[in-house]
């Protein structure tokens, strides 16, 4: 048999090809039920069972094959050319394997080919295949490859074929006008989405007239509007050109087109209003025009819309009210049209079809009541009307909704208190009602606990009375934000309990007792604020014990005693608050207390240290002196009155001889342009000796692992930062390749990284100055006073910045830098909010000083990156 010889060569490269991940006598035990194993009996010594072997077909008399289906069997490598041999094969399939390299191109020796499936591989190059040979072809699908160059013209000479999808490629150029008026009138299916095609969506293709499905979407990106000779494609069942670059309106002729039951238009720049043709499309079951800059109202013609499901109409500029006959519509089960301009009130029946799954009706300006049907048919997964102008209270019904996953309505008037049972639904997963009106308390339900609720935002409403102590059980949850209520009582002491927690904001309520030392137990949490409460007694040292913590805020309560020396051991705490409270003692010096603001201990009388500029009294622990016995006696503690003037004229002369002293050595080493050495890193209209004059308690805007940061303006006005780096004792007369490391750096030219401008230095003493950045550090943004203030735009705006920095940093740059100490206290914003990249590439230098474990590093570096980084990936939550 001829081709048993063919198959017998395709044998050997298959069977070389399985991937080599998996041995045979492994890979059966373990993954009985996977197909890779099955061309196993492909048996060269059992040559006569050759049409029984997997995958293969034989005619009537078993003498010819004519089919090859090895499809899924998890193969990779280059298929063989023997391929092109089986002369009397009519169905060849090799989809979904990892099949590599070119494909054979002799394949138009293959005559009497129907069906060739080559989708979900690897194959690459060119398709300049003779198609004038393949005259029998009817099914050519090489979806999800790596084709590329210019779609081919010669398959518009296969006048039998059907169904052709070279979707998912790298072809590029224009769509040739030929595959409408060539001799593809045959085909019912068309893809070509998922490409790099360039030019207009040529108008030809109106004369496939009995073509079924059309994919022109996605990466590609056409130029012009859609052809209104669409119009004459009556037989579309499915029409996708979403996110192709469409611009233009949309022509009222695909009203024509009545089988439609799928029409995506979605992420295009499409305009004006929605054609009330489209009502006529009654077989429509999905609509998707979102992300466009659609204009008007919803069509009063889509009342014929009665097999519809799914409606997307978001982020466009519609503007009306939401018809009434919406929730007459029977099927509808999905219904988005958030970023609107949607006034009047929700439909009162919405719901009431009892197919509703998801709804999304946020930043419109709805106002009126929630209505009580939606979750009818308790099939409701996804609710969001956040930002809004809602009022009234929540539907009852909500809480009875077990159906219900993600539940936004934050940014309304809402008033009432929360629907029993809501807070416990088993499958929710998100909860938001931040920034409403809402009252009461918080409800325990016995043996309801959703263990799979994720984030709880309630921040901001005028909820009361203590918290629940069930409030534990919520094992899963990792945000929990109460700031802004009206909550009393102690903290539960079960909060210990949520071990996933990763923020926790209890701040700006009425909270009384003392922190519970069970907190410590939240190993995961990397921000924690309880400030602005009636919280009282010592700060557990528990907290210590969260080794990833980045934000503590304890500020405005009424603690007491000390400053735990251990939390100055928590090497990821970067921003720390304890002021305004009845602390007392010295500040200790050690650790992260060190690179603490002083302002994160003000208000507290009787603290003391050098963050206050207060020392502490000799041997006493408080700034405040102490109080004498009442039975000391007085006389003998008096000191004649001669004694004090002489000692006080001394205590002052020795005070002016030590400031004239200083003053004198600061202004030679100031003049004296042998001290200092000035690298500039572009053209600068100041020296050293303006920087220097800048180095001032008075300028000190704030403090890091690698040293002391001053502002200062130079005699034309501009704005510097000045970082002066400590110095080790071992360093004072090489800097160990420092000045080199600075000169790369110095280098460096990006939008989204902080400009190093110059490196003034001496023997003793090194300055780094930066372009100023008004707005500070992203950290003290998020967690300041402006942080409510942030909106969303403008934090995922500042993510992509930053993380365009990095990649610059990463893949750009030469040499390249790990930054290996992201952080959000290392994004620095200008003055308009734009995202800057700081301190990076300093590694080598703050391994040998040993002042921070945090470290950047140049190329080649192995590093981590720092805890803090979940704010520049959490930057929109």
């Amino acid at each position: 048999m001829q081709s048993l010889k063919h198959l017998t060569n395709i044998y050997g490269r298959m069977k070389a090809s399985l991937n080599p991940c998996f041995s045979q006598t492994s890979f059966e035990a373990s993954n009985p039920s996977l197909n890779t194993w099955n061309i196993s009996n492909w048996n060269i010594s059992n040559y006569s069972s050759l049409c029984s072997w997997t995958g293969i077909k034989c005619d009537g008399n078993n003498k010819s094959v004519i089919s090859l289906d090895i499809s899924n069997y998890n193969l990779s490598g280059t298929l063989s050319p023997a391929i092109t041999q089986l002369r009397t094969i009519v169905n060849l399939s090799l989809a979904g394997n990892g099949l590599s390299g070119s494909f054979p191109p002799e394949i138009h020796k293959l005559p009497r080919l129907q069906f060739l499936n080559i989708s979900n591989n690897q194959f690459n190059g060119s398709l300049n295949w003779d198609f004038s040979q393949l005259k029998e072809l009817v099914l050519l699908d090489a979806y999800n490859n790596d084709f590329s160059g210019s779609l081919p013209l010669g398959v518009t000479l296969i006048s039998k074929l059907k169904h052709l999808d070279f979707g998912g490629n790298y072809f590029s150029g224009k769509i040739p006008p030929s595959y409408g008026s060539g001799g593809l009138e045959q085909l019912t299916h068309l893809s070509l989405a998922g490409n790099d095609l360039r030019g207009p969506i040529p108008s030809e293709i109106g004369n496939l007239t009995i073509l079924r499905q059309l994919y022109l979407g996605y990466f590609n990106q056409f130029e012009g509007g859609i052809p209104i000779e669409f119009g004459k494609l009556v037989n579309l069942v499915h029409l996708d050109l979403s996110n192709c670059g469409l611009e233009g309106t949309i022509p009222s002729e695909l009203g024509n087109l009545i089988n439609l039951d799928t029409l995506f238009l979605q992420i295009n720049q499409l305009t004006g209003t929605i054609p009330p043709q489209l009502g006529n499309l009654t077989r429509l079951k999905s609509l998707d025009l979102s992300n466009n800059g659609l204009t008007g109202g919803i069509p009063v013609e889509f009342t014929g819309l009665l097999e519809i499901t799914l409606l997307n109409l978001f982020i466009n500029r519609l503007h009306g009210d939401i018809p009434g006959f919406i929730a007459a519509l029977p099927n509808l089960q999905v219904l988005k049209l958030w970023r609107n301009n949607f006034t009047g009130s929700i439909p009162s029946k919405l719901g009431q079809n009892g197919m509703l799954t998801e709804l999304d009706l946020s930043t419109n300006k709805l106002t009126g009541v929630i209505p009580k049907s939606l979750c009818f048919g308790r099939r409701l997964g996804i609710l969001i009307l956040l930002n809004n102008f809602l009022f009234g209270p929540l539907p009852d019904d909500l809480g009875q909704c077990e159906t219900l996953i993600r539940v936004r309505i934050g940014q309304n008037y809402l008033s009432g208190t929360v629907p029993n049972g809501l807070l416990y639904m088993p499958a929710l997963v998100l909860l938001e009602l931040q920034n409403n009106y809402l009252t009461g308390r918080l409800t325990a339900e016995k043996n309801k606990v959703s263990s799979k609720l994720d984030v709880l935002n309630l921040s901001n409403n005028r909820f009361s009375d203590s918290l629940p102590t069930s409030l534990g059980d919520f094992s899963g949850l990792k945000i929990l934000l109460l700031s802004g209520n009206r909550f009393t009582g102690d903290i539960p002491r079960e909060i210990g309990q949520m071990k996933s927690v990763l923020k926790l904001d209890m701040s700006r309520n009425n909270f009384s007792g003392e922190i519970p030392p069970e907190i410590g137990n939240c190993l995961s949490l990397t921000s924690l604020d309880l400030s602005e409460n009636q919280l009282s007694g010592p700060i557990p040292v528990q907290i210590s014990q969260i080794h990833i913590l980045n934000y503590l805020n304890i500020s405005w309560n009424q603690l007491n005693q000390s400053l735990p020396k251990e939390i100055g051991s928590m090497n990821s705490l970067t921003s720390a608050d304890f002021s305004h409270n009845n602390l007392s003692g010295p500040i200790p010096e050690t650790g992260q207390y060190s690179f603490f603001n002083s302002t994160s201990f003000y208000g507290n009388p009787g603290l003391c240290g050098s963050n206050l500029y207060q020392p502490c009294n000799g041997s006493s622990t408080s700034a405040v002196p102490l109080k004498l016995n009442d039975q000391v006696d007085k006389k003998s503690m008096a000191v004649p009155g001669k004694y004090k003037l002489v000692f006080a004229l001394g205590l002052l002369s020795c005070s002016l001889i030590f400031v004239i002293l200083a003053i004198i050595k600061s202004r030679k080493l100031r003049r004296n342009p042998n001290s200092w050495k000035l690298t500039a890193f572009q053209k600068l209209e100041f020296g050293s000796a303006d920087i220097l004059e800048c180095v001032k308690d008075n300028n000190i805007i704030g403090r890091g692992g690698a040293g002391i940061v001053y502002s200062g303006t130079m005699p034309n006005g501009e704005q510097v930062a000045i970082k002066k780096l400590g110095m080790n004792q071992d360093s004072s007369s090489h800097d160990h390749g420092l000045s080199a490391e600075i000169k790369t750096l110095g280098r460096i030219r990006h939008r989204y990284i902080v400009r190093l401008l110059a490196f003034c230095s001496n023997k003793e003493t090194n300055f780094l100055v930066y372009e100023y950045m008004p707005n500070g550090s992203l950290g003290e943004v998020l967690h300041g006073k402006k942080g409510s203030s942030l909106q969303w735009d403008s934090r995922l705006k500042i993510a992509v910045e930053a993380a365009k920095g990095l990649s610059y940093l990463h893949h750009d740059c030469s040499p390249l830098i790990l930054h290996r100490d992201v952080k959000s206290n290392n994004i620095l914003l200008s003055s308009d909010l734009e995202a800057h990249v700081a301190d990076f590439g300093l590694a080598k230098f703050l391994r040998e000083t040993g002042t921070s474990e945090c470290m950047s590093a140049i190329a080649g570096s192995y590093g981590y990156i720092a805890p803090g980084t979940t704010y520049l990936a959490c930057v929109l939550y």
